[in-house]
């Protein structure tokens, strides 16, 4: 059964894109656009997340969220906002919100954070959201990779690679794994788009540090773990 989410958001456009998102990811979702509408919805209806904007006509998202949590409902909630400041974080989780995300946001951390607390309300033990080997770390939440405690800056395929390859850690990686896990190819382009984006993301993690954790394993794959 698909998870049904509240979407409450008075910008058509924003409203547009992350109900769009939600739905291509197999949510239901439901929409308001003013606080009122928000809180008849969220009192009336079983969902499993409200994503809520704190910028409301008719009826502010705190006054909202209080509303909710007056009433007993304890749907967990995601408060967005362009208040990103510490004082206005704690503000919102203080205020009843179960997570707070700024605005500008991307839509993958939105994503990660709702199933996040899908699963925590249903008791189901949530998955893993740091990944790391020997230095080098990976924050699956904040899209954030880091070696020796310096950001490490990297496009969206070489995440995705770096962390297929932090689920494999000192494990040899075939091109075959690469291309299904992380080109979603089921054959061979006969390319060397993995040695490419492999070289890239090599030079990024490794270039400057005195142990390199990403290897070339001669007629087999790669490897990413320290130094045998």
């Amino acid at each position: 059964m698909s998870s049904k989410i509240l979407l409450v958001e008075d910008d058509q456009s924003t409203a547009d894109f992350i109900a769009s998102g939600l739905e291509q990811e197999g949510f239901l979702v439901d929409r308001a656009t003013n606080g009122r509408d928000g809180l008849f919805l969220g009192t009336d209806a079983d969902y499993q997340c409200i994503v809520l904007d704190r910028m409301l006509p008719g009826l502010d998202g705190m006054a909202v969220l209080a509303a909710l949590r007056g009433a007993g409902v304890h749907t967990p909630v995601i408060v967005l906002s362009a208040l990103g400041a510490a004082e206005d974080r704690i503000a919102g989780l203080t205020g009843g919100s179960d997570d707070y995300l700024a605005k500008p946001f991307a839509f993958a951390e939105l994503l990660a954070r709702i199933r996040l607390l899908i699963r925590r309300s249903q008791n189901v033990p949530a998955q893993q959201t740091t990944l790391s080997c020997a230095d080098l770390d990976m924050d699956l939440l904040a899209r954030r990779v880091r070696r020796a405690g310096q950001t490490i800056d990297l496009q969206p395929r070489e995440f995705r690679l770096l962390e297929f390859l932090l689920h494999h850690v000192d494990q040899v990686v075939t091109r075959t794994m690469l291309l299904e896990g992380v080109w979603d190819y089921h054959f061979d382009p006969g390319t060397n788009v993995i040695d490419v984006h492999v070289s890239r993301l090599r030079k990024k993690i490794d270039e400057g540090h005195d142990r390199p954790l990403l290897h070339t394993v001669r007629g087999a794959g790669y490897r990413l773990g320290a130094e045998r």
